[in-house]
């Protein structure tokens, strides 16, 4: 696909070489815990999602910042095999490509301690140069491993041309209200919702409190985690519930990043937020049942097979 083409979606978002590690149980402060698998990947929450949408069959491209090292041509290399377009991903000699070490227990559990490298050099400059890209495309994705400037100007681009704008919150910051406003769906986890509203969702009322807030704060509409039962989601069109689907669990880890590709996907198809909320959380779901963040994104038939069961 061309510059000149429409896209179905288009993230702005980070790019890391994630180096996993699987233990009985995440280490504690000084603490070594001798683990049992070890596994290196592509990975980064903005390229996790990238792989995501175009898994599900859409045409994707990502505007990111890498190093020139080799660890930067691999990521770039598993975006092409994937079929996302790389045209907006800039290669950097002054910054390594980013690092996230990831230590996972046997219960599906993690921790991630990131180095973001190249990430924090991608610029306003990298977004303009993308500016043909954003104008034609029916729905942008973010996330917040990248510095804000240039997140806000792909919102401001891409709402200038009418697209939808998805923003999964992670990793916690503090956000201008200037930039929620520009958002149709938020994503958040508890964590990430109590940095924005001040309050921790623990169920359903709690996460219903949290969201009126983000809403009050100028989101349209946003899914927040309720427990550990699943999320709601709340906005002009009413609530809704999703429920985390019954799969066998062995690695959390690409889980949110698989529900914000799949829910730009499905927005840019056209579907309803319920619909394509229901989609995304099947999609989630699929990604928690292998280990690894790219390697566990699940194929559209798959999703498409899940939901039907669900039925």
């Amino acid at each position: 696909m061309d510059e000149l083409s429409e896209w179905d979606v288009i993230v702005i978002g980070g790019a890391n070489t994630d180096y996993l590690v699987r233990g009985p149980n995440l280490p504690a402060a000084g603490e070594t815990v001798h683990g049992d698998l070890f596994q290196e990947d592509p990975g980064g929450k903005g390229a996790n999602q990238a792989v995501a949408a175009a898994r599900l069959k859409a045409a994707v491209v990502f505007i990111a910042c890498v190093g020139t090292d080799a660890r930067g041509d691999e990521l770039v290399e598993a975006l092409a095999a994937a079929g996302v377009s790389a045209q907006h991903t800039r290669r950097t000699a002054t910054a390594p490509t980013g690092v996230a070490l990831i230590h996972l227990e046997t219960s599906g559990q993690k921790q991630i301690l990131v180095a973001p490298g190249a990430n924090d050099e991608l610029s306003v400059a990298d977004v303009l140069a993308a500016t043909e890209a954003l104008a034609r495309t029916r729905v942008l994705l973010a996330q917040l491993e990248v510095p804000l400037p240039a997140i806000m100007t792909a919102m401001r681009l891409a709402q200038q041309s009418g697209a939808q704008i998805v923003l999964d919150a992670a990793p916690p910051v503090e956000l201008p209200d200037e930039l929620l406003q520009m958002v149709d769906v938020l994503r958040a986890n508890a964590g990430e919702a109590e940095q924005l509203t001040g309050i921790k969702p623990h169920d359903r009322q709690s996460a219903r409190q949290a969201i009126e807030v983000l809403r009050r704060r100028g989101v349209n509409t946003a899914i927040v985690q309720a427990g550990s039962e699943g999320n709601l989601l709340l906005g002009p069109e009413g609530e809704q519930w999703l429920p985390l689907l019954e799969v066998n669990t062995v690695d959390t880890t690409g889980a949110g990043d698989a529900f914000a590709g799949a829910l730009a996907v499905a927005l840019a198809e056209g579907q309803t937020l319920a619909e394509a909320s229901s989609f995304a959380n099947a999609a989630a779901a699929l990604a928690t049942t292998k280990i690894g963040a790219q390697p566990s994104l699940p194929q559209r038939d798959e999703v498409d097979t899940l939901l039907r069961q669900q039925e």
